[in-house]
């Protein structure tokens, strides 16, 4: 692969990408873990008074379709895992936001993060954490049989809103990219290995807003609002004798015993058994009711406490990128870091990178 592709400037052991055009947009970060990677990202010290971190090694794992493309890899097993990288400071307003990244879980994870993190703001690197504030998580989780999503957590005031939508990650033990696109119109789309698997607006798809209308909280149901679908008819009458049928019988195919002796054992009765004939307490039939009007609904009104942003996209001081992760089984190879405002050029990045070089085998499970 030709690493003179990569757009990266190592400054004060960090990652600073400057804003370099790339056709009509702007590459943020970019990161492909070529050689020197140790002195751009940070090691954060979370969980190791613990003896719970975990480390990261540079490899490009058992399969590879480019054994030279090297990524980072979460070892050993059952830790956390935490790492982040600085870049110059940007605000994505008005200009569309794109984060991509591969993962490959070359170990068939059971039960373990994938995602990636965004942050804003001054952090201290060396602690960095589970704790720590973010501003984007996006990415596979995976846990059992019943968790296999792909989350897209946006924070808005100090908390953290979850996509409405189940969108599902792939659980093989191949490469894969996931692309997150947010764009000016408040708008979104993700993508998983270039084909779209999700899209939508931001407003109805993170409840971050009050919704647009809400049932009108001061309406009453008419009194004369008649919501029985069915009625009992009022002309069915119980047939005569009903209730003098029996719920049990005597069973007629039972014999006295042989050994039976009335004296000793009392007067011998037949065994009941539950009547055929016996229908349950009387209920007359139940017909449509005519004055029917439907399920009774409040009217929808406008929501007065709503109020339209559209800066809903917005994250206005973007400054570090990282993982952050719990593992129980290790093995996850991270690579081809991408942060920009072009889609088209994440498109290129994914298809020069995992689209070129695809694992050629994998291990079966």
């Amino acid at each position: 692969m030709d690493r003179g592709r990569r757009i990266l400037a190592c400054v004060a052991a960090i990652a600073v990408i400057s804003f370099v055009p790339v056709a009509s947009g702007e590459v943020f970060f970019e990161e492909r873990f070529d050689d020197g990677w140790e002195e751009r990202w940070v090691k954060s010290d979370w969980k190791k008074e613990e003896n719970m971190a975990g480390d990261w090694i540079h490899t490009a794992g058992n399969w590879s379709g480019n054994p030279n493309d090297k990524g980072i890899q979460t070892t050993p097993d059952y830790r956390f895992f935490a790492i982040s990288a600085q870049f110059p400071e940007f605000s994505n307003k008005n200009k569309t936001l794109v984060i991509q990244y591969s993962v490959k879980h070359e170990q068939y994870l059971d039960c373990g993060g994938g995602y990636i993190k965004l942050l804003s703001g001054d952090i201290d690197q060396k602690t960095f954490g589970g704790e720590t504030k973010y501003s984007i998580m996006f990415g596979p989780d995976i846990c059992g049989t019943n968790m296999k999503t792909v989350h897209a957590i946006l924070n808005r005031r100090k908390r953290n809103y979850r996509i409405r939508k189940d969108v599902t990650c792939e659980t093989d033990q191949l490469t894969h990219i996931y692309s997150f696109i947010i764009r000016p119109d408040n708008t979104y789309s993700i993508l998983i290995d270039n084909k779209q698997t999700e899209s939508g607006s931001l407003e109805t798809d993170w409840l971050i807003l009050p919704p647009r209308k809400i049932k009108d909280p001061n309406a009453k149901k008419p009194e004369d609002w008649d919501d029985r679908e069915y009625i009992p008819d009022p002309e069915d009458e119980k047939p005569e004798g009903y209730d003098d049928i029996p719920e049990e019988i005597p069973d007629p195919d039972a014999t006295k015993p042989e050994d039976w002796i009335d004296e000793e054992d009392g007067k011998w009765t037949a065994p009941t058994i539950p009547n055929p004939d016996y229908r349950g307490p009387w209920k007359p039939r139940r017909i449509r009711n005519r004055d029917y009007k439907g399920k009774w609904s409040a009217p929808v009104i406008d929501n007065p406490e709503f109020k339209e942003d559209p800066n809903l996209y917005v994250f206005p001081n973007l400054k570090y990128v990282g993982f952050e992760l719990w593992q129980v089984k290790s093995g996850s190879i991270f690579d081809n870091i991408l942060i920009c405002d072009d889609p088209e050029y994440a498109l290129k990045v994914a298809e020069e990178t995992w689209g070129k070089y695809k694992d050629v085998c994998c291990m079966a499970l």
